[in-house]
C-alpha cells in the first residue's frame, strides 16, 4: 500500500490474512531478543498454556513453527503418518485441494472423496469406506474444518461420530486454519489428533506462524512415524520443552510477543463472545447477499460459514473486475474466486479482530461496486438488512456497562 497510496484505511475484506489490532502492532513493535535468555522461555510456557484453550484441549500439545498454514499441513502429515500409508481426504475447495496436492506428493496413498464445490464433505462416503475396511488401512482421516474458497464448513462431531460408529482407530487431522477462534472448534471432545491454524486468520496476526496442536495418540503415533522430516518435526520440540528452553531453533521474537497480545484480547473479550460475534457478522453478511438478489455459494445453511461468504454473481459479471473495481476506486480489498469458482464469485471475509460497523462500511462497498459493474443492485438494500439484525443483536460491550 506504501507505493499505492490512497487516503484512509484500506478496509481489508479478504478471508485471510487480516486486520490487525493496534495492541497487537504495538506489542510486536520491539527489538530483537536473545531467546535464550529466561525471558523467552517463561514468555512460550505462557503461550503454549494458552494456545491449548483456543484448541480446547487440555490433553493436546502444542507447537509454534515459524511457518504458515501450508508448513502446519506438512508437520501434520509427516509427524504422524509414513510413506505408502492409506487416507481418506476431501476436497471441496481450492485449500483441501492444496493439501490433498501436498499429501500425494509427500507419498501417501490418498483416497479421494470429492464434492461439488459449495457442498460439505461426502461424510456417508467415509462412513462408506470405515464399513469397508475391517483391515483398517486407513490410516488417517484428513478434513479441512472451513474451506475459505466456498465458504463452507464442515461438521466435526459427525466426522467423530461416523469413526466412533466404526470403531475405526484412523487418527483424525483437522485444517482449521480459517476457523479455529472464529467457529466453535472443541479439540478434545471432537477427538481430534491433530488440529492446525495460522496466525493470519482469526488471530489477527501477521502471516508466519504456523500453529499446531497433537493429541497423545498423535504424539505416540510420531514415534513409529517413517516420513523424513526435520524442520517440522515434533521430537526436537519435545526435547527442548522437557529441557525448558522450549525452541530448537531461533523463534521470531516478535510474532511471540504479538501472540500473547492476540491471545489476551481474545481471552478479554471471550472465546465464546468471539464466535457469538462471528455468527453475528456472518449472518449480516448473508441477510446483505439475499437483499442484493444474489446467492451464496454454499448449498445448504448447514455448511455455511461463518467466518467468510462466497458470493456467486450472475453470468454476464466476471467477479473478479468486482475485485478489481473495489481496491481502484473505493480502497477496499474482497476476495477473488478461485480456480473452479474464478471469475464466478467474490469472497467477502470477516473473521478476526472486526466489529459490526467495519463490517457495514465493507458492504457498502461492495454495493457500489455492483453498482459500477452493471448489476442492478438498489444501493441500501443490503446495508438496510444488515443494519436491521445487527441493531436487534449487537449486545453491549461488556467494560462499558
Amino acid at each position: 500500500m506504501d507505493y499505492t497510496y490512497a487516503p484512509g484505511r484500506n478496509h481489508l475484506f479478504v478471508p485471510g490474512p487480516v486486520n490487525i489490532p493496534e495492541q497487537v502492532l504495538r506489542a510486536m513493535n520491539r527489538n530483537n531478543e536473545d531467546y535464550r535468555s529466561p525471558a523467552i522461555p517463561a514468555l512460550t510456557k505462557t503461550l503454549l498454556e494458552d494456545v491449548k484453550k483456543i484448541f480446547k484441549t487440555t490433553s493436546g500439545t502444542p507447537f509454534l513453527f515459524p511457518t504458515t498454514g501450508t508448513g502446519a499441513w506438512e508437520s501434520a502429515l509427516t509427524n504422524t503418518l509414513s510413506p505408502g500409508d492409506r487416507i481418506v481426504s476431501f476436497i471441496i475447495g481450492q485449500f483441501s485441494l492444496l493439501w490433498v496436492d501436498q499429501q500425494k506428493r509427500l507419498g501417501f496413498n490418498v483416497d479421494v472423496v470429492e464434492s461439488e464445490w459449495g457442498r460439505g464433505a461426502d461424510l456417508d462416503a467415509l462412513a462408506s469406506k470405515l464399513a469397508a475396511d475391517a483391515a483398517h488401512t486407513i490410516k488417517a482421516v484428513c478434513i479441512v474444518h472451513n474451506e475459505t474458497a466456498t465458504g463452507v464448513t464442515n461438521n466435526l462431531a459427525t466426522v467423530r461420530k461416523i469413526l466412533d460408529e466404526y470403531q475405526h482407530p484412523a487418527l483424525l487431522l483437522v485444517d482449521g486454519v480459517s476457523s479455529i477462534c472464529a467457529l466453535d472448534f472443541r479439540m478434545d471432545e471432537w477427538g481430534v489428533d491433530v488440529a492446525l491454524t495460522g496466525s493470519q486468520k482469526a488471530l489477527s496476526l501477521p502471516t508466519g506462524l504456523g500453529i499446531v496442536c497433537a493429541s497423545p495418540k498423535a504424539i505416540d503415533a510420531s514415534k513409529t512415524a517413517k516420513s523424513l522430516r526435520v524442520f517440522f518435526d515434533w521430537k526436537d520440540y519435545l526435547k527442548f520443552y522437557q529441557l525448558g528452553t522450549y525452541w530448537p531453533y531461533t523463534p521470531s521474537i516478535q510474532l511471540l510477543y504479538g501472540l500473547k497480545a492476540a491471545l489476551d484480547l481474545i481471552f478479554e473479550e471471550g472465546l465464546e463472545n468471539v464466535i457469538a460475534r462471528h455468527n453475528r457478522l456472518a449472518n449480516a453478511t448473508r441477510l446483505a447477499v439475499d437483499a442484493w438478489g444474489l446467492k451464496n455459494c454454499t448449498q445448504k445453511a448447514e455448511w455455511f460459514s461463518d467466518t467468510v461468504t462466497a458470493v456467486v454473481v450472475p453470468s454476464n459479471i466476471d467477479s473478479s473486475e468486482i475485485v478489481r473495481r473495489g481496491w481502484k476506486r473505493y480502497n477496499l480489498s474482497l476476495g477473488l474466486g478461485l480456480n473452479k469458482v474464478a471469475g464466478k464469485v467474490f469472497r467477502i471475509g470477516h473473521l478476526g479482530n472486526l466489529n459490526d460497523l467495519q463490517l457495514l462500511g465493507c458492504l457498502a462497498g461492495v454495493e457500489m461496486v455492483l453498482k459500477d459493474v452493471g448489476y442492478p443492485v438498489k444501493l441500501g438494500s443490503g446495508v438496510a438488512a444488515a443494519c436491521a439484525y445487527l441493531q436487534n443483536n449487537i449486545p453491549m460491550i461488556p467494560s462499558r456497562i
